[in-house]
C-alpha cells in the first residue's frame, strides 16, 4: 500500500477511480451529480485501505516480537474482530477469529496475534482459506506444539442478495499439532471460547 501525505491518489488509485466512474454510470447514476463528484476518489482510498494486506507479511509480524519462553499451556487470543471482501462478489465479511497456540520454546507479543488475522483479511478472501492461512503462518513462524483457528462471520453476499439469509453466520475452523490429534486439547480452546461463539 502506498501511503499519501496529501489527497491526491497514487497511480494505481486514479485507474480504480476512473472504474468507479465507468461502473457509476452503467448503473445508470450520475457521477456528475453532487453526492458522487467524490465518490470515485472515495472508493479507490478505501479499496487501498481495506486490500493493504497484500503489502504485508505476516510471518515478518511475528518475528518481529518473538521471545523466549519456559512456558507450554494454551494460550488463546478470542473475539479478533474482523473485516474482510469476499473474492465472489467484492461484498463484506466480518466477525470474530478465535486463535490459540500451545509455546514450545517461543511466544509471541499478543498484539501481533490480531495483526496476523488482519493481513490475511485485508485481501480479497473465502473464509475457508482465511481460516488456514492464519493456522499456518502461526504454525510455521513459531513452530508450537499446535494452533488453533475458528472464525464466525457473516457474509453479505449471502445477506443482500442471493439468499438473502440475514441472520446466517458461516463457522470455519483448523487445527494442528496437539489441537489435531488430540481431543482433550481440542475440547479445552471450544471450552474457553465458547461464551463467544454465536
Amino acid at each position: 500500500m502506498i501511503e499519501n501525505t496529501k489527497d491526491e491518489l497514487n497511480a494505481d488509485q486514479k485507474v480504480i477511480a476512473a472504474s468507479v466512474t465507468q461502473i457509476l454510470k452503467h448503473i445508470g447514476e450520475d457521477p456528475e451529480r453532487q453526492g458522487l463528484q467524490k465518490t470515485p476518489e472515495r472508493v479507490a482510498k478505501a479499496y487501498d485501505f481495506i486490500t493493504q494486506g497484500y503489502g504485508q507479511n505476516a510471518h515478518e509480524i511475528l518475528q518481529s516480537a518473538m521471545f523466549d519462553e519456559d512456558y507450554s499451556e494454551m494460550v488463546v487470543v478470542k473475539a479478533i474482530e474482523l473485516y474482510s471482501l469476499c473474492e465472489h462478489h467484492m461484498l463484506p465479511f466480518f466477525g470474530k477469529a478465535h486463535v490459540a497456540y500451545i509455546p514450545n520454546g517461543k511466544i509471541v507479543g499478543l498484539s501481533k496475534i490480531p495483526r496476523v488475522v488482519d493481513v490475511f483479511a485485508r485481501r480479497l478472501q473465502v473464509q475457508e482459506r482465511l481460516t488456514i492461512e492464519i493456522r499456518d503462518c502461526i504454525q510455521e513462524t513459531l513452530q508450537p506444539l499446535g494452533v488453533a483457528v475458528v472464525i464466525e462471520a457473516q457474509h453479505l453476499c449471502m445477506q443482500m442478495r442471493g439468499v438473502s439469509k440475514q441472520n446466517s453466520f458461516t463457522t470455519t475452523s483448523a487445527f494442528s499439532g496437539e489441537f489435531l490429534h488430540n481431543d482433550k486439547t481440542r475440547k479445552e480452546f471450544i471450552h474457553l471460547i465458547g461464551a463467544h461463539l454465536a
